[in-house]
């Protein structure tokens, strides 16, 4: 049984839009698929080791990461060597989420915590210089993304397979039209 991990974004939940459409795709499907979907802690590396835990137990995983999850992702393809989604990812979350330092609050889980320097070390860390496993990946950006120029990331998945979409955002609300896209690299990576 192949295992699909969403993996959400910065101050988002197992709640969030994209991951109800994937697992609503996944459940309507004819393969056997399982879903996973955690909530993952501020952390960095918790949110990694949190991750690693049950990909580790699992042969055959695609990861979907979507922003923060997208970059998540990156590091554990090449990190592992799965194959992954992802949706308009951060592709340097240790400078762009520097505005962010302070106090926040999840959208979803109403978690109060401090977003600190330390956070911005530990995405540092996790950032993976020259990418070596670019047939893995397929990109999929919005260019009306308000928060991520879709440019850089073409640039920096120059190699993988790559669906730039016209206009929408960065929570990306029409996704529900290219699920279908995502659910049949999912099944069969080589369409």
């Amino acid at each position: 049984m192949s295992l699909i991990v969403y993996i959400h974004g910065f101050n988002s939940s197992a709640s969030s839009y994209k991951a109800d459409v994937i697992q609503s795709a996944i459940q309507d499907h004819d393969k056997e698929l399982q879903f996973w979907c955690p909530d993952l802690p501020h952390w960095p590396n918790e949110a990694v080791a949190c991750l690693e835990r049950e990909i580790s137990q699992h042969d055959e995983v695609t990861l979907i990461g979507s922003s923060l999850g997208g970059y998540y992702a990156t590091y554990l393809t090449e990190r592992l060597g799965h194959r992954c989604v992802l949706i308009n990812p951060a592709i340097t979350p240790h400078e762009g989420l520097s505005a962010y330092v302070g106090k926040q609050t999840n959208l979803y889980t109403k978690e109060e915590y401090e977003f600190t320097v330390d956070h911005l070390s530990q995405l540092k860390a996790l950032y993976v210089d020259g990418l070596s496993r670019l047939d893995r990946i397929f990109l999929i950006h919005t260019t009306g993304d308000e928060l991520l120029d879709w440019k850089v990331a073409v640039k920096r998945y120059d190699g993988a397979r790559q669906l730039i979409i016209q206009g929408s955002d960065h929570g990306f609300g029409d996704f529900g039209k290219y699920v279908d896209l995502v659910m049949a690299y999912v099944v069969d990576p080589s369409l």
